[in-house]
């Protein structure tokens, strides 16, 4: 891959946070989500609606045409008629106003003099309303970032949006606990030119979100979107990063990505291919796998489906191309083929034979729609309807092909690559609100938030170095975690040792995290709780990671269950004398020869059977007492 620096990349990032106000933007409700079974189900079914100019955006039209119903989970405690969409929205809330206009000064913003909501067009069904409320709240900041200066374009104040719960046939699950918290958006400039550059931008924004004391933290809470371009490529919006250090690998994969397309644009040109020789001509070949014994075929014909093949000119050996890891030119072709046609995908020339189908039924389908040496062809199986929509969706990606990086809107994957979501929206999706009225900022009201600026991190971490002796990397990676405020809470009240708490909620939490443990089952109260065991001796500091272990594979069971269970009650002075005289007694020989050296061997042998039930320091010492007696 040629230098990311030779390639004209720009990124700009878009960071959402929850903010940890008392109840939701719109009504009163409060900001946490719902357990258990909903209440209420309701279904919907959204629909595109015109701009002032007589518009449609093109992203609101696509999901529209997807044609799916949306079955929105409600309950009582979580939600009211302003979430459901039959009562209109109450005052903007105060508190997440004097939140987000304390943020914008945080990053050098105007604020501006008039607040005006604004509706941004949403019907994937993620809001009940078809849209999203949002406000600019402070416009044209700037951070300085490692000896750069990064512009803020603006810091907005939304509503999140409802969570995604499951999805059955053409039903969509939402739950509309999370429909109305309050978010801040803040928004850079496009000029961050490297992977790095852009990980360690959106850290340092998501520093001073933290420092305000006033988002909320853990998994959902904070996600990161990213534009990114190429000189020859094209602008792609990534949505959801969830996790900060995916960020570097997703510019990284996207800066791969476009470069492979481009290659397979000038592929293509090489090949002699233009525009109009792709045409969609779509064929029936039904007949053809009449008596297939591909599964997937054989279902559809079975449902009174048809079977309907492309041609795919010039397109042979380009379609089985490894873009990313795992994502090929023909994966990219089925995803807006299982969009616009509902279907579960294609089947190309470059995979096959395979999935049952035959060299015979192949070569049956390239004469009947006359695809030649160097032509692909791809087929779909369903109803008619759904068969027809499908691949011309696959000629159009096609035509795409040939421009090199079609413009769009990608989903990040927990592994750091992108899959189709949708076309980029337009400018069509943005229109006033008209239940909500404007708001003026008043002088008073910006001398209070400039007044009650909360400390830098820098600011922070110094604190944190001072008051509780933890080196610059701990103080950093607790500065970065979902855990400093439980941390200072922990180390303030307890004798624990205040590096061994940091290196636990940081380093320890982290490596769990990797290995799959859902910390997000475990509660701050709940680790709180564990310390506590900790710190009055009812357990070894050892076990921990142990008992947090199986709280988070077990939810809803206490630390108090989790120790029990796991057999790690803090041992008496007695029964760890007991083992310690007993492992000695059963080693003399070991004693005899090497004296005071046995002691680690020994300590071992103690350790396997109290470890997690009795302090290291405290075996150690009783050990070394008892050898002192034996020689």
């Amino acid at each position: 891959m040629p230098e990311i620096s030779d390639l004209g990349l720009k990124v700009g990032i878009e960071v959402h946070c929850q903010l940890d106000t008392k109840s939701k933007l719109f009504c009163a409700c409060p900001t946490r989500l719902s357990t258990g079974d909903p209440e209420m189900v309701f279904l919907r079914r959204l629909r595109p609606t015109q701009s002032e100019f007589g518009q449609v955006d093109p992203a609101a039209m696509f999901e529209f045409q997807k044609g799916r119903v949306i079955a929105y989970e409600a309950d009582s405690d979580t939600t009211c008629l302003v979430e459901m969409d039959e009562e209109p929205p109450h005052n903007l809330n105060d508190e997440a106003i004097d939140t987000v206009l304390l943020i914008s000064f945080m990053m050098n913003l105007k604020p501006v003099d008039e607040i005006h909501v604004m509706r941004k067009v949403v019907i994937d069904g993620s809001n009940t309303t078809g849209f999203q409320r949002t406000t600019a709240m402070g416009l044209n900041g700037f951070l300085d970032i490692s000896n750069k200066r990064v512009p803020i374009q603006h810091v907005s104040l939304e509503e999140d949006a409802a969570r995604k719960t499951g999805e059955v046939g053409m039903t969509v699950n939402y739950r509309i606990d999370r429909l109305g918290i309050p978010l801040v958006e803040v928004t850079t400039g496009p000029v961050i030119n490297s992977p790095e550059e852009a990980q360690e931008t959106a850290l340092a924004i998501g520093r001073l979100l933290k420092a305000t004391g006033k988002v909320k933290r853990g998994l959902g809470t904070i996600r990161q979107d990213l534009n990114i371009s190429t000189r020859q490529g094209a602008l792609v919006e990534i949505k959801g990063v969830q996790k900060l250090y995916l960020i570097s690998k997703v510019v990284e994969f996207e800066v791969q990505r476009q470069i492979e397309l481009v290659k397979l644009k000038n592929e293509l040109q090489d090949r002699g291919l233009r525009e109009d020789d792709i045409v969609e001509n779509l064929v029936d070949v039904t007949d053809i796998y009449s008596k297939t014994q591909c599964k997937v075929i054989k279902s559809a014909l079975s449902k009174s489906g048809v079977v309907y093949a492309t041609k795919l000119p010039k397109f042979s050996g380009l379609l089985k191309r490894e873009l990313l890891p795992g994502l090929r030119l023909g994966t990219e072709f089925s995803r807006r083929a299982m969009f616009a046609g509902k279907v579960g995908g294609i089947f190309h020339s470059d995979e096959l034979p395979a999935y049952g189908i035959t060299q015979e039924e192949l070569e049956g389908t390239r004469v009947r729609v006359g695809a030649g040496e160097l032509d692909a062809i791809a087929l779909v199986a369903d109803n008619l309807e759904n068969v027809r929509d499908a691949l011309k969706a696959v000629v159009e990606r096609a035509k795409d092909a040939l421009k090199g990086v079609p413009e769009e809107t990608r989903a990040s994957n927990l592994d750091g690559t992108t899959v189709y979501m949708r076309p980029r929206p337009g400018a069509a999706r943005m229109y006033p609100e008209t239940d909500v009225p404007p708001i003026a900022l008043s002088a008073e009201r910006i001398a209070r938030a400039k007044a009650n600026l909360p400390p830098l991190p820098d600011v922070v971490m110094k604190r944190l170095a001072q008051s509780y002796g933890l080196n610059e990397k701990l103080a950093s990676q607790l500065l970065d975690s979902d855990y400093m405020e439980l941390f200072e809470k922990v180390a303030s009240r307890t004798k624990i040792q205040p590096s061994f708490i940091a290196t636990m909620l940081t380093e320890i939490f982290k490596s769990l995290e990797r290995d799959g443990v859902p910390l997000e089952n475990v509660s701050s109260e709940q680790i709180e709780r564990v310390f506590d065991l900790v710190d009055v001796g009812e357990t070894a500091k050892e076990s921990i990671e142990e008992i947090i272990t199986w709280i988070a594979k077990n939810p809803g069971k206490t630390p108090n269950e989790a120790m029990e269970k796991l057999g790690l009650k803090m041992l008496s002075e007695s029964e760890v004398a007991s083992i310690v005289n007993k492992v000695v007694s059963e080693n003399t020989s070991l004693v005899k020869d090497q004296g005071e050296r046995a002691t680690g061997k020994l300590m071992g042998l103690v350790m396997t059977q109290v470890r997690g039930k009795a302090d290291a320091k405290r075996v150690a010492s009783l050990l070394k007492e008892k050898l002192k007696s034996s020689m």
